[in-house]
């Protein structure tokens, strides 16, 4: 069954993402076409995979649905040829490889990233979240959260792990909003509207500088490596050879982007419901044992990453649906962790869900691979910050990030009390 055309041009369009219009337009597709095909002029057709289950499944089945075959997010029809014409692919990353190549390039930082090695790490971000809290109180009771304390705070802890000083982090959060945000005028390159295909000479742009940057990083880290997540990198080996160059500089971005900011958005997030829910906040500080389902379920609440796209590997049945050998389908998380059929109230933030059966960090063989570190930095921030808040409301409208990948708040103007 086809899309609607105005729900189709809905999926696409990068501010329906910044004002909400994307969840009614997924509720509708899920209620009526789960599996819908989507036309839209300057696309090339792809199935919208609404449903829960159906996400699930497709995460599932790497080996008939690839991340390696096509663009991994929405690319315009110009951008797919203008991409393919300049021969720019970007880095190979964990997000766009499968099978033993995935998991060979996985396993060389999986153990850093599982909780009993992230235990020993614990102290130092908790002092980091005390200083963004207390950078939060000499604020005066008043700041935009989302600019100036949660893009800090994940960032901060992200590039202590992995190696770069204190002093390259503006950078690295430029370049960061410069790639996840490239359609929003007020965080991309350009600081104009864009569409996709000027978005991606922006990104290509950001990704050359970070190649750059990282390239002189595996030289230092192989020839004098330290105790940090960058000489695991430089120094790694896949079938006794040592990590070609192109994965390596993949492996430290997908690092450095991914690993702070969704953390950011969901934080603010977070924030945000608190702001809005006073008997919420009441609960989580008469019962700091709530804190991890709070966390649980701002990830679900924001689900910082939108999508991700697939290509069927052959002809393939999925619920019933026949896709052909070549399809291109769109994985919509935000869609999921709002199914009805799954979570009771979707559209109300309840920390009561149990279990919380979120897709927020996808699901199989490409389910985050820093999905407890995430979850640590928050619930280490909520421990640290929450008996210290006496008081919060908003100060103003929020708003989120026009982009159809990966979005949140990029403001969030709070007023509150601090002990």
């Amino acid at each position: 069954m086809h899309a609607p055309s105005d729900l189709a041009q809905t999926i696409v369009d990068p501010t329906a993402y910044a004002d909400g219009r994307i969840h009614a337009a997924f509720a509708q597709l899920r209620r009526e076409a789960p599996l819908a095909q989507v036309q839209v002029d300057g696309y090339n057709p792809f199935w919208a995979v609404t449903r829960h289950a159906d996400i699930m499944e497709v995460e599932r089945r790497s080996a008939d649905f690839s991340s390696g075959d096509s663009p991994v997010t929405l690319m315009s029809r110009e951008a797919v040829a203008r991409a393919a014409a300049s021969g720019f692919q970007g880095p190979r990353t964990l997000v766009q490889l499968d099978g033993g190549e995935h998991l060979a390039l996985r396993q060389l930082t999986q153990g850093w990233f599982m909780p009993q090695n992230l235990r020993k790490l614990e102290a130092r971000i908790r002092e980091l979240a005390r200083g963004s809290i207390d950078r939060m109180a000499a604020l005066g009771g008043e700041c935009d959260f989302a600019r100036e304390i949660a893009l800090y705070y994940p960032l901060r802890v992200i590039m202590e792990i992995l190696g770069v000083p204190e002093a390259d982090e503006p950078l690295m959060l430029k370049l960061t909003q410069e790639m996840f945000a490239a359609e929003d005028k007020e965080l991309n390159r350009s600081g104009v509207e864009v569409d996709s295909a000027a978005a991606l000479d922006g990104i290509r742009a950001a990704v050359m500088e970070f190649a750059g940057y990282f390239s002189q990083m595996i030289q230092d880290r192989r020839s004098h490596p330290r105790d940090d997540l960058a000489s695991v990198i430089a120094n790694g080996e896949i079938d006794g050879q040592p990590l070609g160059f192109p994965e390596a500089i993949g492996y430290y971005m997908i690092t450095a982007t991914a690993g702070h900011d969704t953390t950011s958005h969901t934080t603010a997030m977070g924030l945000w419901a608190l702001a809005e829910r006073p008997e919420l906040l009441r609960a989580l500080k008469a019962d700091p044992s709530l804190i991890p389902a709070h966390v649980d379920e701002s990830v679900r609440w924001a689900t910082a990453v939108k999508h991700f796209m697939r290509t069927a590997t052959a002809d393939v049945e999925l619920n019933g649906q026949q896709i052909a050998k070549g399809d291109w389908l769109m994985l919509c998380y935000a869609s999921g962790n709002r199914d009805e059929t799954v979570f009771d109230r979707p559209f109300e933030y309840d920390i009561q869900r149990a279990p919380n059966r979120h897709i927020a960090f996808g699901y199989g063989p490409h389910v985050c691979i820093g999905q407890h570190l995430g979850k640590m930095e928050m619930r280490i921030f909520w421990e640290e910050l929450l008996p210290r808040l006496e008081s919060l409301e908003l100060a103003g409208q929020p708003a989120l990030t026009a982009a159809t990948f990966v979005s949140g708040p990029k403001h969030l103007p709070v007023r509150y009390k601090l002990s």
